[in-house]
């Protein structure tokens, strides 16, 4: 199905349920019954050979919907095996008339139980909606655990019980759903950190709310999709020479990484660079060439003989393979003393940490790691708020910055927008990968597209590209190289109308 691309957090998502009961008069119930409905729809869909399902109820909305599956179980000759969690006299009110309206047809609600999961095909995960803020423990902690532990396929209710709606973080403990059926509003914790693992294959309905009241709450971030980026390259003109399609300046490969540097120029090529040069350790310079004979590969010892190399580029990528010595930190500091658009990524970044400043015009690669070094915070600190880390990077540094790992952030200073990229695989998780990505943003970035956009384009085109490389042959054994034909493939299917 077709997601939307707009990303809420629950406080806008219960802002979104506010305005449609209160402005358009969709009951609160109404809701809660289309709820349960598209619920109990996915769930024959999805698990067609489905019979005893098991529905685990909160008592908020969540477990209302909930309770309304159950009862369209029932009625459909299914047998549900309905548990209660928490205590039911706190029940909001639309979700204990759902409750009452389930035990009035004829089904039994008990205590949640762990031996009541024992020949369940499929739990309904109605357990938490989307206001979780603090770790879950006691019986909520052994509820998720032992789902968990049942290894019975689990399809949650709007967001993975344990999971933080907005960050992705798992509060305690979350359960592993095989498919997440969001409402209203698609929550943005779905879709990076952990919430990528803990959602599985993710569905959406908006249960008949209007358009023009999601129109009124600005999103809290966008999913890069296809339709999003189509046309931000432009079908080449008959008459183009190579100079029209910019020149890129590859900076890193000291001793022992000639790879990073190589594999970071090959794919600002097969992202459409016209020109790319290798300033490389000069004992690389030969190997490289031969390698790859497009590439222009320069041995460089110094700042001084890297400034004809800087005259000359459109665009510089700094950081595949630079180390951590003097060789790279002098090379690096003669790039920033340019006014030339820089993609910096890897030991360039680390040198940026123990050195911060800011730059108007460059785009950050971090991975969580690189990202805590230049915040100055753990890792885990930065995985577990995602956004926050983001948008900090661009606050501290300026620019764009590209926050990798399992569903990877964009975020511009430029106009304030946070991208989220869903494509992407676990086999992309090897060495190399990385070095791919920061080529092909500044191949992009060269062609005359913006920074923000070079960078979610560039995001998108290598994350997809990765899936390519998936389907074609696995995730196991995936290679960075593997992904450059998928890249240019990519790029050339989102291509828009000829040049203005």
């Amino acid at each position: 199905m077709n997601l939307p691309e707009a990303l809420y957090t629950a406080a806008q998502a219960r802002e979104l349920d506010r305005l449609a009961i209160e402005e358009r008069g969709i009951a609160g119930a109404t809701l809660m019954q289309r709820a349960g409905e598209a619920a109990f729809e996915l769930l024959r869909v999805r698990w067609p050979r489905a019979r005893r399902i098991a529905v685990v109820c909160g008592p908020g909305n969540n477990g209302g919907d909930g309770y309304v599956l159950a009862r369209l179980a029932h009625g459909a000759g299914l047998t549900p095996v309905v548990m209660s969690v928490g205590p039911t006299g706190k029940s909001k009110a639309d979700a204990a008339v759902a409750r009452k309206a389930c035990e009035s047809a004829g089904v039994a609600i008990q205590n949640f139980s762990t031996g009541l999961l024992a020949g369940c095909d499929v739990v309904v995960d109605a357990l938490l909606g989307t206001g979780l803020e603090r770790d879950v423990s006691g019986e909520w902690l052994a509820v998720i655990e032992t789902i968990n532990q049942s290894r019975v396929p689990v399809l949650a209710v709007d967001v993975p019980s344990g999971l933080h709606a907005d960050t992705g973080r798992v509060m305690g403990a979350a359960v592993h759903a095989q498919a997440t059926l969001a409402f209203i509003g698609l929550k943005a914790g779905l879709y990076t950190g952990a919430g990528r693992a803990r959602s599985g294959e993710i569905f959406f309905d908006d249960l008949g709310v209007p358009p023009d009241i999601h129109a009124r709450i600005p999103a809290s971030a966008q999913r890069l999709t296809e339709r999003s980026l189509h046309g931000l390259l432009y079908k080449r003109r008959r008459d183009m020479h190579k100079g029209d399609a910019g020149h890129v300046l590859v900076i890193g490969g000291d001793r022992g990484m000639p790879g990073a540097a190589q594999l970071a120029g090959e794919a600002a090529y097969r992202a459409g660079a016209g020109l790319v040069t290798l300033a490389t350790h000069p004992e690389h310079a030969a190997r490289i060439g031969a390698a790859r004979p497009e590439l222009i590969v320069h041995g460089v010892t110094s700042p001084a003989e890297l400034r004809p190399l800087l005259a000359r580029a459109d665009v510089i990528a700094a950081g595949p393979g630079l180390g951590q010595g003097e060789w790279g930190a002098a090379l690096f500091g003669a790039a920033l003393d340019t006014a030339i658009p820089t993609v910096v990524d890897a030991d360039a970044l680390n040198s940026l940490a123990a050195d911060p400043l800011m730059h108007a015009d460059w785009i950050l690669t971090p991975h969580p790691g690189e990202a805590a070094r230049l915040l100055g915070m753990g890792t885990r600190e930065i995985q577990a708020d995602r956004f926050a880390a983001v948008r900090e990077l661009v606050a501290s540094y300026g620019g764009v910055c590209v926050l990798k790992g399992a569903g990877t952030l964009i975020a511009s200073l430029y106009d304030g927008v946070v991208s989220v990229c869903d494509c992407g695989n676990p086999g992309m998780a090897s060495g190399g990968m990385g070095d791919v990505l920061t080529g092909t943003i500044a191949g992009l970035r060269a062609q005359g597209l913006s920074s923000p956009d070079a960078a979610r384009l560039g995001v998108w085109a290598h994350a997809a590209a990765g899936d390519d490389a998936a389907t074609a042959s696995g995730e196991i054994g995936m290679l960075a190289s593997d992904l450059l034909p998928f890249i240019r493939a990519r790029l050339n299917s989102l291509v828009g109308h000829a040049a203005p």
